[in-house]
Parts: C-alpha cells; structure tokens; sequence
C-alpha cells in the first residue's frame, strides 16, 4: 500500500508542474517544456487523446481546455517560435498598453528563418538586443523603446506620431533608449519617421505657462469659449476648467524625465476627480502643436456632452 501510494505521488508529479507552469504562462505550454517536467512523447499524447492537452500550434498546447485569452494567444505565438521569440511591433504595442490591436494575426520576432505559419506575422532578425527584450506578465515582449521602433514601419506617420504620445502620456518614453534603438538598426526602412519624431523630442520641453498660453490660442482659434486657468475644483488646482461644465483639461509637457512618483499623483487626482463627477482629459504639447483642429474638435464635442452631464 505504501509503495502504490509512492508511484501514485511521483505519477502526479509531472502533472503538478504542468498545472503550475499553465498558470504561469496564461494556459498554454510547449512540447520542449512537458520534455524538460519529464512528460515523454507517449504520455504526452496520452493526454491530448484524453482532452487535456489541446493543440494551438505545432509544438504549443493549451492545458484543460482549448479556450484561451488574448494573452494565452499571445504566449502560445511567443512559444511557437521559442527559443529567443518575442511578441513585438502592434502586439507588443497593446501589451504595453501603448495602442489598442484588434488585429487576429499575432506579430512575432524571432531569430534565424523559420517557417511563416498562419496566424502569425513572424518578423526574422539576425540577431536582437538583449536591451529590446522585455517581459510583461510574463510574456516575453520587445522594449517599449524596441517596439516604438518596429511600430513605423506598419503604422502610418500620424498614428506612430500617437503611440510616441501616449508613450509620453503614460511616462514611460525614454528618449536615449530610443536613439540607442535607432543606432543599432541604422539600414531599418522605419528609421527616418521615428528620427524625424526624437527631433520633436529634442526641443526643449514646454513651461507650464507656455503650455497655458499655446492652449488658450487653441481655444480661441477655434472658437471654444476660454476655460478658467489654474483654478481650485474638489479640493484640487486644476490647469483648465469650464464653468458650468463637468470638463477639466489637464497639460502633459515632455514626460521623459518626469519622476513615477508625479505619474502615480497625477492618477490618483484624476480619479479623485472622476468621483466627484468630472471628466478629466491630458493634452500634451505635441498634440496641440501637431493637430490642433483634431484637438479642438475633440474639447468642442466633450464640452457638448459634459455640459448636459452638469445640467
């Protein structure tokens, strides 16, 4: 009886791993992995005969049922082309939480050629930086530097212009990373929109009034009524505010060399804000000097709706 228990226990064990190693990788796992946690080729197809492996591609299975997540879609692409294969360019993008993807083919990077297989856009680099490699709930991901790089070849120059922004936005943006990035893949067809959008990034950052300034010529430019500047609402100072209305502006300069400490306040004040029943939104500099009409447009339909909210 002691001795079955013993078999049953070191039986189990593989399995054990496997479980913890699907949590780990958002349900899915690869065939060289269930050969490392000691599963051999019979007892792997065992399991897929009975239901518990499912295949997602070759060589990448999905563990107790085949339904999985974006983020497990993700991870099993990353595995098929393990090892050295990261998520990068659009996917990599909206795992940073940069840019929305609703495209069904997942990009890939990977080294050396491998074969292109459906349902994934692979990219084959010769070799890749161990400085552009990043993971993000575990999933190995391109640098946000990496992938702000990758991003201008498929995206057209105002929506990269939009990534670089929101990268800022969200003070993630490092400027030297990028140029290292860009020093490292100087024959790279992307190279000359993301140099022309680091020159932005080399002027001199804003001051908070000239940012005030810029925003008030926007306003009266376009004809939106002058917001009331710098004034106190809920217990916080806010840059600009309309009377009457629900709508706050808050004025993003360059965030690269801003502390995440700022970061971490500047969101805790919008959601204080948002409780009290104000709709918050960050313009930054770049916006206002690159598509002022497509900001002004903006503020005139949010004023509309947070108006009739405030009545």
């Amino acid at each position: 009886m002691h001795l079955t228990h013993h078999i049953d226990v070191l039986g189990a064990s593989p399995d054990l791993e496997l479980a913890a190693l699907a949590a780990r990788q958002h349900g899915v796992v690869s065939h060289r992995q269930l050969i490392e946690i000691g599963l051999g080729r019979g007892a792997i197809e065992r399991r897929v005969a009975a239901g518990r492996l499912h295949r997602v591609h070759r060589g990448v299975y999905a563990v107790g049922h085949p339904a999985i997540g974006g983020r497990g879609r993700w991870m099993a692409a990353v595995l098929r082309y393990a090892p050295g294969a990261v998520l990068s360019h659009r996917d990599a993008a909206a795992l940073h939480g940069l840019r929305p993807n609703s495209r069904r083919d997942i990009d890939v990077t990977a080294l050396a050629r491998r074969r292109q297989i459906a349902g994934i856009t692979l990219h084959q680099v010769r070799s890749l930086h161990l400085d552009d490699c990043a993971q993000v709930d575990g999933i190995p991901v391109t640098s946000i530097a990496r992938t702000l790089f990758d991003l201008a070849e498929p995206l057209r120059r105002r929506d990269l212009a939009r990534v670089f922004d929101e990268a800022e936005r969200l003070r993630i943006f490092d400027l030297r990373a990028v140029e290292e990035v860009c020093e490292r893949n100087r024959g790279r067809r992307g190279l000359p929109r993301v140099s022309a959008l680091l020159a932005d990034a080399r002027e001199p950052a804003l001051t908070r009034s000239e940012l005030e300034r810029l925003f008030l010529e926007l306003c009266r430019d376009h004809g939106l009524p002058a917001p009331a500047m710098n004034v106190m609402v809920a217990g916080f100072e806010v840059d600009a505010w309309w009377p009457g209305s629900s709508l706050i502006v808050e004025l993003d300069g360059f965030a690269f060399h801003n502390t995440r400490g700022a970061f971490e306040r500047d969101r805790s004040k919008d959601v204080a804000l948002k409780l009290a029943g104000y709709e918050v939104v960050r313009i930054t500099h770049r916006r206002l000097i690159a598509e002022p009409e497509v900001v002004a447009s903006e503020l005139r339909q949010l004023l509309r709706v947070w108006t009739k909210v405030r009545d």
